[in-house]
């Protein structure tokens, strides 16, 4: 079960950070931003927006598939980690600075996610500790 939550999660970050790149390449290609008949051509001309909306169909499914076997409240929290991809790939890509109030934000990101996973843990063994007593 631990390899399929991996392998989900990673499925999910991988599409949700592919999809908001996507987006933010496509923005970028079709500047500048006007409301009219252009704008929207050179939207939907970018391969790079059916890329994201790709993305997007891959990310829900994934998040079908783990929702059928995660518990909702850690499944909810891992799923926003994508905030911290899409941090680090944005560097890479946009060369967008990683600032130290970043680094602090995605440090309390992953240290809740790592603690409601924890909690979630802890609850599992109680109510199996519990139905063992009652056996």
């Amino acid at each position: 079960m631990r390899k399929f939550y991996l392998i989900g999660f990673a499925l999910l970050l991988l599409f949700d950070t592919l999809g908001q790149s996507s987006f933010k390449l496509t923005a970028i290609h079709a500047q500048p931003l006007e409301a009219n008949l252009g704008w929207i051509l050179r939207v939907f001309t970018q391969p790079w927006v059916y890329i994201a909306i790709a993305g997007y169909i891959g990310a829900f499914f994934t998040w079908m598939a783990l929702l059928k076997k995660a518990p909702v409240g850690p499944a909810f929290a891992a799923s926003h980690l994508e905030v911290v991809t899409v941090m680090l790939v944005s560097a890479f890509l946009f060369h967008e600075h990683i600032t130290a109030i970043r680094i602090i934000g995605a440090v309390f990101i992953v240290g809740g996610i790592i603690f409601l996973a924890l909690a979630e843990k802890e609850i599992v063994q109680n109510e199996n500790r519990h139905d063992d007593e009652t056996c």
